[in-house]
């Protein structure tokens, strides 16, 4: 028994140590400062710690806790700017809304692509306490058009819920990339815990654009196309 906890500790810790090392070499192909800032941090609040123990006759205890303290703002700055690389190299690439999405935390459900349109202005959904909020990326003028027809396909269905509606985008009214997670966790919670499942469940069993899909089972056959409707936006 030993062994093996030894075994997953010494094979968990090498796993931890890549990601992070994968993690500094993406940041730094966009943010090649990233290291001298970090190590300035630590240095930063090591050494003003460490002057604060010499001035009250204790350095020794100033500079451990100068050390956590050195260590705990590093890993905040590190978090932050490698956090920022990534939304700049996931901004404009498309898919980018629904990773975010994806992770926004406990307690929302994520369903990527419940209506697209053949120029692939796409529309995903979020549930949470918040309601139901569907989030558009691509042309904004047309996904005001997509995201009115899913509010329409939705109405009958979920009534009882709050819907928001979300363009991703830098433009006037719209809601960058960087900042989608943190705009759906400000949103008010209204719904109960119980209505947030059967306002899933519902949805769930009105489809989504995949579901949806007329595609037969088994291998297609030659020359087969996809029908004309399936592009567009419901």
């Amino acid at each position: 028994m030993a062994r093996n906890s030894d075994g997953a500790a010494g094979a968990e810790n090498p796993g931890r140590l890549k990601q992070i090392a994968l993690t500094y070499k993406m940041t730094r192909r966009v943010d090649s400062k990233v290291g001298l800032v970090v190590a300035g941090v630590g240095i930063v609040v090591f050494g003003v710690l460490l002057a604060i123990g010499f001035m009250i006759g204790h350095p020794v205890y100033a500079g451990i806790l100068g050390f956590v303290l050195a260590f705990l703002a590093m890993a905040i700055v590190f978090g932050r700017r490698a956090e920022r690389a990534a939304f700049g190299q996931m901004e404009g690439q498309p898919g980018a809304a629904a990773a975010v999405l994806d992770n926004v935390g406990r307690g929302w459900t994520t369903t990527p692509a419940v209506a697209m349109n053949r120029s692939q202005d796409v529309v995903h959904r979020a549930v949470g306490k918040a309601g139901i909020v569907l989030v558009g990326e691509g042309n904004p003028n047309r996904l005001r058009g997509l995201l009115a027809a899913e509010k329409k396909r939705m109405a009958r269905t979920v009534a009882d819920a709050p819907v928001h509606d979300i363009i991703v985008g830098d433009g006037e009214g719209q809601v960058p990339l960087k900042k989608l997670r943190t705009t759906l966790l400000k949103l008010p919670r209204v719904l109960p815990g119980a209505q947030v499942t059967a306002v899933n469940d519902r949805l769930r069993a009105l489809g989504d654009l995949m579901s949806n899909m007329p595609v037969p089972k088994g291998p297609m056959p030659k020359g087969m196309r996809m029908p004309k409707g399936n592009g567009k936006g419901r």
